[in-house]
């Protein structure tokens, strides 16, 4: 769907570690030095969700599909790296690209592993890399001004851009990002920010990477990033990188079992996947088959016919209407058809809103 979570962080703060546990994959090279990552991975993830699992119970398919999220690493940014510092007017570039920030914060002391300002202070650390993204989108409103500045002399109507993004640079220059900008529903502002892809203005959830001693009890450098985190409007999950890579490869009934030993009662990295999933402004509803479950991916909003057309464009062009069984009602009754005779499937017709878990059968004709 065009849209991704970027993990950003200063260098060697657990990022591609993360990623290495999300993907579950070891595609990201893990080192001890900065710059490990220059190209930024991708990968496909998965979202976890409890509700395929119930479904499959019920139909017993041949196989089970999730809903997908893309993940970035994008190299590790450094002080200055707006002017180029690092890599990174790349590194920069490639934020632009995602529509949700995964900012990793380093929560914990370790003598083995080096910290490139030399010591161990989040909130420090959240500001190097918030305040770079201030300084990209100066560098990028900057040039638009210039241009503004010498369309309005020829064109009156201009003006406003002009205004407006004479607002914005101030506002910027102060060192707060556009998130917090007061005239972000204007829409000459929506037009700049659909332009410019303002770094500063996209969602941020901030992952408080933790050693194991601090995931049933946080400790006072995470206690920090929430409160940072409340004042910004933000949320914080907490994990263990370490552990999330020591999960990889176990079952599902092993990785639970891991974790209880822990005293923890979900993976850090599954509520963050969850969390982005809901951030990037996604729902999934579901087909139940003896061939597959599966969860489709949709932008909450989207009507019936819209839906239709992630499975194929041909069930959107021909649409006659939408059979469909809400996922609460379709496990209580035992199936589709238990659903149907206990009057539990609705048919819905092209203005229908479909609703997060909705068990969907489309009727079309092309």
């Amino acid at each position: 769907m065009g849209l991704g979570v970027g993990i950003v962080g200063l260098p060697n703060i657990g990022k591609s570690t993360t990623f290495n546990a999300l993907t579950k994959a070891q595609n990201a090279e893990s080192a001890n030095y900065p710059f490990c990552t220059i190209e930024p991975n991708k990968a496909i993830v998965p979202v976890p969700d409890k509700r395929l699992a119930e479904l499959a119970k019920i139909v017993n398919p041949e196989r089970i599909q999730h809903s997908t999220i893309d993940f970035v690493d994008i190299a590790g940014l450094v002080k200055g790296a707006s002017k180029g510092e690092g890599l990174g007017n790349q590194f920069l570039s490639n934020i632009r690209e995602v529509e949700v920030i995964l900012h990793m914060v380093r929560c914990f002391e370790d003598e083995n592993i080096t910290h490139v300002e030399g010591s161990i202070n989040p909130l420090r650390d959240i500001e190097i890399i918030e305040s770079e993204l201030i300084f990209a989108d100066i560098q990028q409103l900057e040039k638009k001004l210039d241009k503004l500045t010498r369309t309005a002399k020829a064109d009156k109507s201009a003006k406003g851009a002009l205004d407006l993004a004479s607002e914005l640079k101030a506002h910027l220059d102060e060192l707060k990002p556009v998130s917090t900008f007061t005239k972000k529903d204007d829409p000459i502002f929506e037009a700049l920010d659909k332009e410019l892809r303002f770094l500063s203005n996209k969602e941020i959830i901030y992952g408080a990477n933790v050693d194991e001693e601090s995931l049933t009890e946080e400790n006072e450098y995470v206690k920090a990033v929430k409160e940072h985190a409340q004042n910004v409007g933000a949320e914080v999950i907490m994990l263990c990188a370490k552990i999330e890579e020591e999960l990889v490869g176990l079952s599902d009934e092993e990785a639970n079992e891991f974790l209880s030993e822990l005293g923890v009662s979900e993976s850090g990295l599954h509520k963050i996947i969850r969390l982005a999933f809901d951030k990037l402004g996604l729902i999934s509803y579901f087909t139940a088959g003896v061939k597959e479950v599966r969860a489709w991916t949709i932008h909450k909003g989207w009507k019936a016919p819209k839906a239709a057309s992630v499975i194929h464009n041909d069930f959107e062009k021909g649409f006659i209407r939408a059979e469909v069984i809400a996922y609460e009602d379709y496990i209580a009754c035992g199936g589709e058809t238990k659903s149907k005779e206990a009057g539990k499937m609705r048919l819905e017709g092209k203005d229908y809103v479909v609703a997060d878990g909705d068990v969907m059968h489309f009727r079309f004709n092309v």
